[in-house]
């Protein structure tokens, strides 16, 4: 664990409770639209972030934009919604039937043929050392009942959250949407311990890929690690500020003004 991040957690702790019901629900909701916009953007959607917002705030078609987009930006909205109100059942568990829900979440509307299905079909990947297959579709049932046996027993730490999502994305236990259903378990693990949830923005892409391989390659995940906590922090720098912001604003407010004789 990151001192750093572990110091703002317990400090962000602290000013959820020192400010008024709802004074985060704003940057909460900024926070799940661009989580979609830009685990999408990473798979190659693309809808930008506006028009992420207008799809899901407005219902809009926006014109010129495939109807795939559209459906993945809807898809990804539900599954984390679910994800968020899931994560809030702390003793409960992450099964193995949790993880093929997700999966189910998002992409009900855009490939639902293949919404919580395991693999059929061989899955590769051209990566800067070659092409990398993943596991075979026989072997995928065993290694996620492993997976999720060592998640349900797994403590919920960003560590956890982490390890959850490499793990899950070397097993690519499904024909499409593995990385948006990786990530979405991530920030499931992360809401069960209390943190905020991160997004991965299309501009750390190429560091992200690359972190990704070199643990597929056996390489070691202090990569991978290294850019996930600099997100966790980034976005705890988000929360605090607005929790400040809210708790100075009721400060003030609750600050009375003597009145002249």
């Amino acid at each position: 664990m990151k001192p750093a991040v572990s110091a703002k957690k317990r400090e962000l702790d602290v000013l959820r409770k020192r400010v008024r019901l709802g004074a985060l629900d704003s940057l909460e909701h900024t926070q799940r639209i661009d989580i979609t916009y830009t685990s999408n953007a990473i798979e190659g959607n693309t809808l930008t972030a506006g028009e992420t917002a207008l799809v899901l705030e407005k219902g809009i078609t926006i014109s010129g934009k495939p109807l795939k987009d559209h459906l993945e930006a809807i898809d990804h909205a539900r599954a984390l919604n679910w994800v968020l109100e899931i994560a809030a059942q702390r003793d409960a568990p992450i099964t193995e039937a949790d993880v093929r829900n997700l999966h189910h979440l998002v992409v009900a509307n855009s490939k639902p043929e293949i919404a919580g299905r395991y693999a059929d079909i061989a899955r590769y990947v051209n990566t800067d050392a070659g092409v990398h297959n993943f596991p075979t579709p026989a072997e995928v049932p065993a290694l996620m009942e492993t997976f999720c046996r060592w998640l349900t027993a797994a403590r919920s730490t960003p560590q956890t959250a982490f390890e959850a999502h490499r793990r899950l994305v070397g097993i690519h236990p499904f024909n499409d949407g593995n990385g948006r259903t990786a990530r979405l378990l991530m920030n499931l693990v992360l809401a069960r311990a209390g943190y905020p949830p991160v997004a991965i923005r299309p501009e750390d892409r190429p560091a992200y890929i690359a972190a990704l391989e070199i643990d597929q390659r056996g390489g070691g995940h202090a990569a991978f690690d290294k850019l996930l906590f600099e997100r966790l922090d980034q976005t705890l720098d988000l929360y605090l500020d607005a929790a400040r912001q809210a708790r100075n604003s009721s400060a003030g407010a609750s600050t009375t003004i003597p009145m002249r004789s």
